[in-house]
C-alpha cells in the first residue's frame, strides 16, 4: 500500500487529490496538513510513502519547507505542486529535495502516475520540464536573470513582489531584518533594479507570482 500524505491550504484541493488516491486499490491518503509546520509535525509521527506538497503554503516559502524535509526524511518522495510554470520552478524545486514537480493544471491527469513513480523510488517531471531541464544542462541557450539567484534571494524577490515588506518578509524566511536587509541588497544589485516597481513587474512578466 502506497501512504500518500499531502500538503496543501486549499481544502478543495485536497478534498479532490484524497478522491484521486483513495479509488486506486494500492493507495491510501494518510494525512493531510494545510501549512508547512503542519506538514513537518505529520512526517514526524506518521510513515508515508510520498508527500504531496504545494509550493505556496501560507506560513513559510515551499522551498524553505523541502529543505526542512529534507533534512527531517530524506528518503520521503517529495511531489511538488503548483500553478507557477514548470520551467520556472522545476530545478530549484529538485535541488530543494523534491522528487517530482508537476504543474496543478496537468494534476488531475498525472497526478497517479507521478506518485507510483516517486514510490518506485524514480523521479518525475512532465516531458516539457524534462526536455527544459536537459537542454539548460547541455548549455542551451542562457536563462533569464532570475535563475543565476540564490534560493534565499529567489524567495525574497517574490515575497517583495507579492508585497511583503522588510519586517514581513523577514517573519516568513524566519531571519533578522539585518539578514533580510543583506538579502535584498544582493538582490538588487544582481537583478539591476532600482525600484519595488521594477521589481514587480519582472516577477510578473516572468509568471513567477
Amino acid at each position: 500500500m502506497i501512504r500518500v500524505c499531502i500538503g496543501d491550504d486549499h481544502e478543495l484541493i485536497r478534498e479532490g487529490f484524497k478522491r484521486l488516491i483513495d479509488r486506486e486499490p494500492d493507495m491510501e491518503c494518510c494525512a493531510e496538513a494545510a501549512d508547512g509546520a503542519s506538514v513537518l509535525r505529520l512526517l514526524s509521527r506518521i510513515e508515508a510513502d510520498v508527500l504531496v506538497l504545494d509550493l505556496n503554503l501560507p506560513d513559510r516559502p515551499g522551498l524553505e519547507v523541502l529543505k526542512d524535509i529534507q533534512v527531517q526524511d530524506p528518503a520521503l518522495g517529495v511531489l511538488v505542486l503548483s500553478f507557477h510554470p514548470e520551467e520556472q520552478y522545476a530545478r530549484r524545486c529538485m535541488k530543494a529535495g523534491a522528487r517530482g514537480y508537476l504543474s496543478k493544471d496537468r494534476a488531475g491527469g498525472e497526478l497517479i502516475q507521478a506518485i507510483r513513480c516517486l514510490a518506485r523510488g524514480e523521479r518525475y517531471l512532465s516531458p516539457e520540464a524534462a526536455r527544459s531541464l536537459a537542454y539548460e544542462d547541455l548549455g542551451g541557450a542562457e536563462g533569464p536573470p532570475h535563475t543565476r539567484l540564490s534560493d534565499r534571494e529567489f524567495e525574497l524577490m517574490v515575497l517583495f513582489a507579492g508585497g511583503q515588506n522588510l519586517r514581513q518578509a523577514s517573519e516568513s524566511l524566519g531571519l533578522s531584518i539585518n539578514t533580510v536587509s543583506s538579502y535584498k541588497s544582493r538582490l538588487w544589485k544582481k537583478m539591476g533594479f532600482t525600484s519595488n516597481a521594477e521589481l514587480i513587474r519582472y516577477v510578473v512578466s516572468q509568471g513567477l507570482l
